[in-house]
């Protein structure tokens, strides 16, 4: 007879890279069983005798749920639960929990090390002591590319939510003026800029949405072309809220004093992505690790063990479905 506790983690190491202490999630079960990776072929079976599941990114769907019954709790090791088919849970009255806010520390640092490495043209100086250009110099320093102090420019968010909040406020701490725009396919909210209205007077632009239907290229050559030449472009949201390939043709044209994004509209990028070309100029891209801090991860691990201790004792927290 299975274990009334017994858990499987999925896709453990998307989380834990040997880093974390996972006691405080294995005590709230009697067995909690870890796989590294595991591919959709093998996703019903592992779950078979499981009370719990815990997935990061692995895909729960409605056959692998129908074919293990037992199963009466989903704990989500991240926020998006788009790899979950909340339909199919509920009515198999399977309760679905996420993770929350545990990454806003870390996201927002990253999103002011991309902005300031973009303003300092970090990687351009960088690359140029790489390639011997300092040593060849006919003066103490190397002043090839232009750098812009962050004080006294203004920042426009598209997302003002915790994480957006925590940006604004460190960006605040360097001096910049911060304005928040309306996002599309939302109630106008009062402080909220019409979009068109924001881009046409920030320096630079960060976006902290959830990309959705109304969201998906909300940033294309369209909106790209009222920033101010020169203006900078972070995304540390999804890689979908911005054409891709209209954010490489800006970039090329000269039109943006840069970019960086921390996510691609196809993660990981097997297939390519037009802003992976090498001749793209004053782009940063990191592989979506603004979230990967130690804290922060061990947080999820913490909200996990939480989620999971609150459902056995009949008061669920974080439920998504």
């Amino acid at each position: 007879m299975p274990s009334p506790r017994r858990a499987v983690f999925l896709d453990h190491q998307s989380l834990d890279l040997g880093d974390l202490d996972l006691s405080p999630l294995k005590q709230q079960f009697d067995s909690l069983e870890l796989y590294p990776a595991t591919p959709p072929d093998q996703v019903a079976e592992r779950l078979q005798g499981a009370t719990a599941v815990v997935s990061n990114k692995v895909m729960l769907d409605a056959a692998s749920l129908a074919a293990n019954p037992q199963l009466k709790l989903i704990l989500v090791a991240a926020t998006g639960t788009n790899n979950v088919d909340l339909a199919a849970a509920r009515a198999q009255g399977i309760t679905v929990c996420n993770c929350q806010g545990y990454g806003t520390p870390s996201v927002a640092q990253h999103t002011l090390a991309l902005l300031l490495a973009l303003a300092t043209r970090l990687c351009d100086y960088r690359q140029a002591v790489a390639d011997g250009q300092w040593a060849k110099a006919s003066q103490f320093c190397l002043l090839d590319y232009p750098i812009v102090e962050l004080e006294g420019k203004t920042l426009g968010l598209l997302g003002h939510g915790e994480l957006g909040g925590a940006v604004a406020q460190l960006a605040e701490a360097f001096g910049m003026r911060v304005l928040l725009g309306q996002i599309p396919g939302r109630p106008p909210r009062e402080g909220r800029l019409p979009l068109d209205e924001l881009l046409a007077q920030v320096d630079a632009l960060t976006l902290h949405c959830p990309l959705n239907e109304q969201t998906r290229h909300m940033i294309g050559a369209r909106e790209l072309a009222l920033l101010k030449p020169g203006a900078l472009v972070v995304n540390t949201a999804r890689g979908g809220l911005i054409d891709e390939q209209a954010l490489a043709d800006a970039l090329r044209a000269g039109h943006l004093g840069g970019a960086a994004t921390d996510v691609l509209s196809v993660e990981p990028p097997v297939n390519g992505n037009p802003l992976l070309a090498t001749d793209i100029p004053r782009l940063i891209v990191t592989p979506h690790s603004a979230w990967g801090a130690v804290e922060a991860r061990q947080r999820i691990v913490g909200q996990l063990a939480d989620n999971a201790q609150g459902f056995f004792a009949g008061q669920p927290r974080r439920v998504v479905s």
